[in-house]
């Protein structure tokens, strides 16, 4: 830290400052024993979870350590931009990143495997991947075609990465990946050629470009939706698999868009996977997608009784922890508020008024 306005710099600022929270969550997730017949996992920002087991497997999954808009630029969409193509938008998406950085990807260490779902650069981060791969050097790299395909393009060796489709299963230690459908209608519309003309050709391979994932693990079943759309396969998925906690990309829909999963539809998500805790994210992340995720609870409040619901929300914080089963019944998180050793050493004020 410097001491003299003069040997203050940007880039000294930013290193000083920058990733927010530093290594404070890193150590954290290191020093924790996931005790046994349990699952842990932190919420780094979008998407973006760390898993950790009983058994001590670290798995990251979708995490993003990039920006949203920094510049008004010319006032104007991208061209082929998915949401210029899906919408017939031409004015520049005001998507303005709304969370710190929670996790130093530098930092992270014992990392068994990078899980991404698909394709979208808010999943898919060459930052994540750098770090993993220089700090963890056995460590697996888990996607659809496209996602590999991005991983080889940026360096990644071959024989690190793992393609998967839906059914297929990859053991990491002794968590089970399972890859499962995914219901991304905007990745559909995602195309790198700008001038490409999508009208009326048939639509990309979904298996290629997107999965969802259910992490088995000897504390229970984590399904990540990505950034799935809500639909009827949901209900399939929890006919054949056990499912314990899912995770959605919950948001508020700008007008004419329709891209992040609205809370009656989270509800709907858990009642067809059979899940006992339904935890929304994404909504966190965007300025023009921020949602309100207690509506998911409310909602819930209204109509469990009557519809009988047999799970419950989860109203998480970035860089929190959730532990399964042990916080299924806790309906939101909050931080350690410290202070609970007040008064155990003698306090020193002037005068006990002070207090």
């Amino acid at each position: 830290m410097a001491n003299n306005v003069n040997e203050v710099s940007k880039e000294n600022w930013i290193l000083s400052t920058f990733p927010e929270w530093g290594t404070y969550l890193n150590e954290e997730i290191e020093e924790t024993v996931v005790e046994a017949g349990t699952v842990s996992m932190w919420w780094l920002g979008c998407t973006g979870i760390w898993l950790k087991s009983h058994e001590g497997t670290n798995i990251l999954c979708d995490l993003w350590c990039g920006t949203g808009k920094r510049t008004h630029g010319d006032g104007t969409m991208k061209k082929g931009h998915q949401m210029m193509r899906m919408s017939g938008v031409q004015k520049m998406q005001p998507n303005l990143r709304t969370q710190p950085f929670v996790i130093d990807p530098f930092e992270i260490k014992n990392v068994s495997a990078l899980v991404v779902t698909h394709i979208h650069s808010d999943h898919l981060d060459i930052n994540t991947a750098a770090a993993v791969h220089q700090n963890c050097p056995d460590a697996k790299f888990v996607g659809p075609k496209e996602v590999v395909n991005t991983w080889l393009k940026w360096g990644i060796p071959e024989e690190k990465t793992i393609i998967v489709k839906p059914g297929d299963e990859v053991k990491i230690k002794d968590v089970n990946i399972v890859a499962l459908e995914a219901f991304d209608r905007t990745a559909l519309v995602t195309c790198e050629d700008p001038n490409e003309v999508l009208k009326g050709k048939m639509p990309q391979d979904m298996d290629e470009i997107a999965v969802n994932y259910l992490f088995e693990t000897s504390g229970g079943n984590i399904y990540h939706a990505g950034d799935s759309h809500y639909s009827n396969m949901f209900a399939k998925h929890g006919n054949e698999h056990k499912i314990d906690v899912c995770l959605g990309a919950y948001g508020e829909n700008p007008r004419g868009i329709t891209d992040k999963v609205t809370s009656v539809d989270m509800l709907r998500m858990a009642e067809s996977l059979n899940a006992k805790v339904v935890i929304p994210v994404h909504y966190d992340i965007w300025a023009n997608f921020m949602a309100d995720p207690k509506e998911i609870t409310e909602i819930w409040k209204f109509k469990k009784d009557r519809l009988k619901y047999d799970f419950k929300p989860y109203i998480w914080q970035v860089g929190g922890k959730f532990t399964y089963p042990t916080n299924k019944d806790d309906l939101e998180f909050n931080f350690y508020r410290g202070f609970d050793d007040v008064f155990t050493v003698e306090n020193d004020t002037p005068f006990t008024s002070f207090l």
